[in-house]
């Protein structure tokens, strides 16, 4: 898989420089991940399939670890403005900018690959209608393995999140971690490195994932399994740069952002025994059986943050969840 991403890079970028000059629209598709990671994998397979199948006439430069300086809640604005034309996101994140965007990282609602896919679904029209307000479209989700805790100590006993200083994604986890006891601090991946790395943050909520693309195990050598959520990332592209394209060249782009949703999907099924077997060889020590203590003080705090996040993303985002919970 990693030589198969290698392949897909340098092709984007071997046909970015062999195209000819003037005869090309260039768009910037940058992402806050490491290219090893999942969505920076989407990124990598759609900018490869269209830089491919476009002819020279249009070529998508990917960038990897916020590169390009624009992190994932900050994302829609460069994508509307036109600082890039395309980007990738982590939805979590994008709550900040409306609340419907952090459906997908809400605590134990979708926990397994059907369920997200489920969510996913559903919400989709719903994410595609926000989006356009904000003029653009999605190109493609991107599905994460379930987040967990990575720690410096392992949280065996039942008070361990008691005052655990711990980097979360998004206001929604935030508030859930610190409602459990935790010391919590919504920061970007970019943000957090620094504060793992000196000690003042000693955990970190995420995938294997997430925290095998920054070698969280040279830090925080402890993975608890607590299955929070199966979040996503959204890839979209300014509507205007979209519509300027000739209809064969939209084709393209539908059509590589088709492959790259039906890749990402695909990819997610084996992604956490990949995972896993990375961190062990790592010496990363994963805890599958939690501490009961553990689990019911983030289920109890889930269920008050669940009601919070609804009565925030009003009747849409209420609807969405319900057609979810529906039997």
């Amino acid at each position: 898989m990693r030589s198969f991403i290698a392949g897909l890079l340098l092709s984007a970028v071997s046909l970015t420089l062999a195209a000819p000059a003037g005869a090309q629209t260039v768009w910037e598709m940058p992402t806050e991940y490491p290219a090893t990671a999942i969505p920076g994998e989407g990124v990598a397979t759609f900018a490869a399939i269209v830089n491919e199948k476009a002819g020279g006439r249009l070529t998508i430069k990917p960038s990897f670890d916020a590169a390009r300086g624009i992190k994932s809640a900050a994302m829609i604005g460069a994508v509307q403005k036109g600082e890039v034309a395309a980007g990738d996101a982590f939805a979590g994140a994008l709550g900040a900018v409306d609340p419907l965007f952090g459906l997908s990282s809400l605590p134990f609602l979708a926990t397994s690959i059907a369920d997200a896919r489920r969510l996913t679904d559903l919400a989709r029209p719903a994410y595609d209608k926000k989006l356009a307000s904000f003029g653009q479209k999605i190109l493609y989700t991107t599905p994460w393995p379930a987040s967990g805790i990575w720690s410096k100590d392992a949280l065996t006993a039942p008070t361990a999140l008691s005052g655990l200083s711990i980097r979360t994604y998004d206001a929604t986890s935030t508030a859930v971690m610190n409602a459990a006891g935790a010391k919590a601090a919504n920061l970007s991946f970019a943000d957090a490195m620094p504060k793992v790395k000196d000690g003042s943050v000693t955990a970190v909520l995420s995938s294997g994932d997430g925290g095998a693309g920054r070698n969280l195990w040279d830090f925080l050598p402890n993975f608890a399994e607590v299955n929070y959520a199966l979040p996503i990332s959204i890839a979209t592209v300014n509507l205007a740069a979209y519509e300027a394209l000739p209809p064969d060249l939209r084709k393209v782009v539908d059509d590589a952002a088709a492959a790259t949703e039906q890749r990402q999907w695909t990819a997610i099924v084996t992604r956490l025994d990949e995972n896993y077997a990375r961190m062990r060889a790592n010496k990363v020590a994963i805890l599958t059986d939690v501490p009961a203590g553990v689990s019911q003080a983030l289920a109890a705090a889930g269920k008050s943050v669940v009601d919070e996040w609804r009565a925030k993303a009003g009747a849409e985002g209420a609807a969405v969840l319900d057609a979810y919970r529906k039997p």
